[in-house]
């Protein structure tokens, strides 16, 4: 009878070490968007404002920075997903593959990050702004 080195058995639940460090991972870059999101959001003045925005080119410029600021932010993560990924693979080629993906996310992302302007310029000419 062959039997498993205690590194190589799965840990309870069928899950192996390195599954468990993926999600462990998965969780750990959630919770810290959602304290850069908190944290924005917590120092926000409350006042009263009918409208911030005197034109249409300006509300189209701030379309335009709120795109590309949230393209680069998913670009990054998926970027240091695709990181981790990699360090994490420890020569398996199918993970291996999947942080090569999550690098062609992040390139794609931003790839539309740096197109934003030229969509938005597109926007001005067909409002007339």
């Amino acid at each position: 009878m062959r039997s498993i080195a205690p590194s190589a058995r799965p840990a309870a639940g069928g899950r192996t070490p390195r599954r468990r460090a993926g999600r462990v991972l998965a969780v750990a870059v959630l919770v810290a968007a959602g304290l850069v999101v908190t944290a924005a959001s917590a120092s926000a003045e409350t006042t009263h404002v009918v409208a911030l925005a005197r034109s249409v080119d300006e509300v189209l410029n701030n379309i335009r920075n709120w795109l590309m600021g949230i393209l680069a932010l998913l670009a990054t993560v998926f970027l240091t997903i695709g990181g981790v990924r990699y360090v994490l693979a420890g020569g398996d080629p199918s993970e291996v593959e999947k942080a090569k993906q999550s690098f062609k996310s992040a390139g794609f992302g931003y790839g539309l990050a740096a197109l934003a302007p030229l969509v938005v310029e597109i926007l001005k000419g067909i409002v007339g702004a």
